[in-house]
């Protein structure tokens, strides 16, 4: 495993993130995988991986702590290195107004979304430049684009998100770096995401009527070639930015508007 060419997941629940690592695993990397807690699913996942033959490990990660990106990222270095970085966490809290939304609140959706992505660049950029080559994707959200009525935690958040990431890549792509800004415009068919936000009977009412043969939700399997694709692309034709929705959904910049 040593020297193995390694994708590091951060936020690698059982949607985008632990498919992506899937992926990657399956062409070949060394698949770690970090989340906050499910300690429990993050070993299933491992082990579902290894037993196919496949190179994975786990970590437990709270993104949040002093240190702790920066200390997985060293760990995950030792086993192989990181050549391309998926930065998957969410800072979603649902709709809550102005008055709803506390300090720490909105503090920690900046820290999740756009702090740790600083922080892991901080770590890694140097890494990558000095191999002269290194890919961060990095999931985002419509809220990156438009802020609506009580999005102003997310909002803010993905829009600092994703305007990092236009200045990483103004700064080192020359060099070699690589960073992706996806724009994930709909609902993705994860349970461990938008099922526990909308809970397990509204999601599957939601699942009837848009998903399963109706390809009208964001499937990760799916999703994840997409990915795949965007660690692979040659430099001189490189995407910095795309959007990802179901073929049935309006575009963020042309939704209908309900008088």
């Amino acid at each position: 495993m040593a020297g193995q060419k390694t994708c590091l997941v951060i936020g690698a629940g059982a949607g985008i993130g632990g498919t992506v690592g899937k992926k990657f695993a399956e062409e070949g990397y060394h698949a770690a995988l970090c989340r906050r807690s499910n300690i429990d699913g993050l070993t299933g996942m491992v082990e579902g991986l290894q037993s196919s033959g496949l190179s994975a490990s786990g970590h437990l990660l709270n993104a949040v702590d002093d240190g702790a990106l920066e200390n997985v990222i060293e760990e995950v270095e030792a086993i192989g290195p990181i050549d391309t970085v998926l930065y998957n966490l969410g800072a979603q809290i649902g709709n809550r107004s102005l008055d709803d939304t506390p300090l720490k609140t909105f503090e920690l959706g900046w820290r999740m979304a756009c702090f740790g992505l600083f922080r892991v660049a901080k770590v890694l950029v140097p890494l990558m430049i000095e191999r002269g080559h290194g890919t961060i994707l990095v999931t985002s959200a419509t809220a990156a684009m438009r802020g609506n009525s009580g999005q102003h935690s997310h909002a803010a958040a993905m829009a600092g998100r994703r305007l990092l990431c236009q200045t990483l890549n103004a700064e080192y792509a020359a060099q070699g770096l690589h960073v992706v800004h996806i724009l994930v415009d709909g609902a993705v068919d994860a349970p461990d995401t938008l099922g526990k936000m909308l809970g397990a009977e509204r999601f599957e009412a939601l699942r009837e009527a848009k998903g399963k043969d109706k390809d009208g939700l964001l499937l990760p399997e799916k999703m994840a070639e997409t990915y795949y694709h965007l660690a692979q692309q040659h430099r001189s034709a490189w995407t910095h930015e795309l959007d990802l929705r179901a073929y049935s959904d309006l575009a963020w910049w042309n939704h209908e508007v309900h008088i």
